[in-house]
This record gives C-alpha cells, sequence and structure tokens, in this order.
C-alpha cells in the first residue's frame, strides 16, 4: 500500500515537473501560431459532429427526465430550468472534454509514443528542438481554442433539442420552457462552463503530452501509454469539475 502510494506521488510529481517544462518551453521558444491553428482546425473539425449528436441527446434526455421528476410535484413547466442549469453548469462541459480526451487526446498520446519507439524525439533534442515547444504547445494551445467553443456550441444544442422534445412530445408551453430556460441562466454559469472547458483542455492536452512523452517503446507501449492516458484524463476531469463546481457554487 505505501509502496503503491509513493508510485503515485512519483508520478504526480513527474506529471508537474513536465507541465512546468511546458510552459517554460512555451515561454522560451515562442509559439508557432500556424500549427496551432492547424491542430485548432483538425480537432474541431473531427469532434463537432460526434459533439452534435451527443449534445442533442442529451438534451433531449434531460428534458425527458426533467419532466418526469417535476411532474410528480405538478411543476413540470420548470423543465426549462432543469435543462439549462444541468447543461450548463455540469453536463456540457464535461461532454465537451470527455469528447476532445477521447479523440484529439488519444490521437495525440499516440503520435508522440510512437515518435518515442523512431526515437524521433531524441532526434529533435539532438537538432537542439525543444519537443515539448515543438509538440506539446501547439497543441496544448490548440485545445484551449477549441474546447470552450464546443462548449458553447454544446449547451445551444442541447437546450434547442430539449425545447423541441418538451414542445412536441411533452406538450410543454414554449413561452414557459424559454422563460425558466433563460431567467435561471446567469453569467457566472456561463463563465464557470468556460473555466471548467479551459481546465480540461489544459489536463488533456499535459497528461497526453506526458503519457506520449514516457511511454515504453514498441507497439505493446504505445497502446498501454494511450490507455493509461485516456483513463488519467477522465478522471482528473471528473476532479477537477468537482473542485470547481465547489468553488463557483459551493
Amino acid at each position: 500500500m505505501i509502496e503503491a502510494f509513493t508510485v503515485f506521488l512519483q508520478r504526480v510529481g513527474a506529471y508537474g515537473l513536465f507541465f512546468v517544462d511546458c510552459v517554460r518551453s512555451s515561454w522560451r521558444h515562442g509559439v508557432r501560431w500556424d500549427r496551432v491553428l492547424e491542430q485548432a482546425e483538425r480537432l474541431g473539425v473531427r469532434a463537432f459532429p460526434v459533439l452534435a449528436i451527443m449534445a442533442i441527446f442529451v438534451g433531449t434526455n434531460l428534458a425527458i427526465q426533467g419532466f418526469g421528476a417535476f411532474r410528480s410535484l405538478g411543476a413540470q413547466h420548470l423543465v426549462g430550468m432543469f435543462v439549462a442549469l444541468a447543461g450548463v453548469r455540469e453536463v456540457c462541459p464535461l461532454l465537451a472534454g470527455t469528447m476532445v480526451a477521447a479523440k484529439g487526446g488519444t490521437e495525440m498520446t499516440a503520435q508522440l509514443a510512437v515518435m518515442r519507439t523512431k526515437e524521433q524525439i531524441d532526434a529533435l533534442e539532438v537538432m537542439a528542438v525543444d519537443p515539448r515547444a515543438e509538440l506539446v504547445t501547439p497543441s496544448l494551445l490548440a485545445i484551449l481554442i477549441v474546447l470552450p467553443a464546443l462548449t458553447i456550441i454544446g449547451i445551444a444544442l442541447s437546450i434547442f433539442s430539449a425545447l423541441i422534445v418538451a414542445v412536441v412530445q411533452l406538450h410543454v408551453d414554449v413561452g414557459q420552457f424559454v422563460a425558466f430556460c433563460f431567467d435561471y441562466i446567469e453569467v457566472r454559469d456561463l463563465v464557470a462552463a468556460l473555466v471548467k472547458s479551459l481546465a480540461f483542455g489544459a489536463i488533456i492536452a499535459t497528461v497526453s503530452g506526458y503519457f506520449g512523452f514516457f511511454s515504453e517503446r514498441g507497439p505493446a507501449g504505445v497502446g498501454r501509454a494511450t490507455n493509461r492516458a485516456v483513463v488519467v484524463m477522465c478522471i482528473v476531469c471528473v476532479c477537477i469539475n468537482f473542485i470547481l463546481s465547489a468553488v463557483f457554487y459551493g
């Protein structure tokens, strides 16, 4: 037990040092914005279709579940409030984060792990090119640009799909739904959603970079690094989500 805890602390410390090295390397060597925009376009375009489908069905499920819960209290007209608060505060930021982690994060880990196996990262260091600034920083900044935008899009799609289901299927008055939806959304809720998306983006990019950089060589090492990265990203994002929710709403 003590040995496992010691190994855990060593991994956390190594990740912290890697995070600091990435920031320091970016500050020292500058940022290649052409690569950042290229990565942002790639991540956004690839993640958008899946995110849109998931956000639409999340919104419909929130409408049905909220309507069923409030109907027992005779307050089914409050379903708009439930959809808005649940979607903006919790569901959509986590949905966008897990989607980018599953697609962009795992791809980044696999690419870096393959480069480690082929000794391409070592070759960059021999040529006096900082691999963190060259390989990690563009993806980090790209995710920080894309993830807030995907979060806002997910919020809009989930609320719109919930509105359609509530009005057409559940026969909720459209005026009541819209009124309760937007009356209960505050600027603080949108700020919290964007802060969460930025935190998730930083975690996704740096965790992916860490496991890719320090992966074992060979195909098996690439697979293990990718698997560990996506597990750690999801766990850390959920923990960060709890902490930020406590800060904003506790």
